[in-house]
């Protein structure tokens, strides 16, 4: 695949890039090499090779999933304009 004069143009319209008429063509020639080498990744034998998502093997952390109560709910409404029994008070908004 190769990329032509109107598809750079196109590119960098959509990129919202300025591109001057001298540029196109140096654009032309660094897409165009970009796709050849991404033309030669196709022909590297992938078969039964698994995805990675890291070159290290890492597990990810994870917390113990437990049921709590919140925490302290004296420490959670303490700055609260109004509260009521550890709940937060706010003015009524619809009639």
């Amino acid at each position: 695949m190769s990329v032509d004069e109107k598809t750079v143009r196109r590119i960098a319209h959509l990129a919202r890039i300025a591109v001057t008429d001298a540029e196109v063509p140096h654009l032309q020639g660094e897409l165009n090499a970009i796709l050849a080498f991404v033309e030669q990744l196709n022909e590297v034998n992938v078969d039964g090779v698994e995805p990675m998502t890291s070159v290290t093997p890492m597990v990810m952390k994870k917390r113990q999933d437990g049921v709590t109560d919140g925490g302290d709910a004296d420490k959670i409404v303490r700055n609260a304009p109004a509260t009521e029994d550890n709940f937060f008070l706010v003015p009524k908004v619809v009639e």
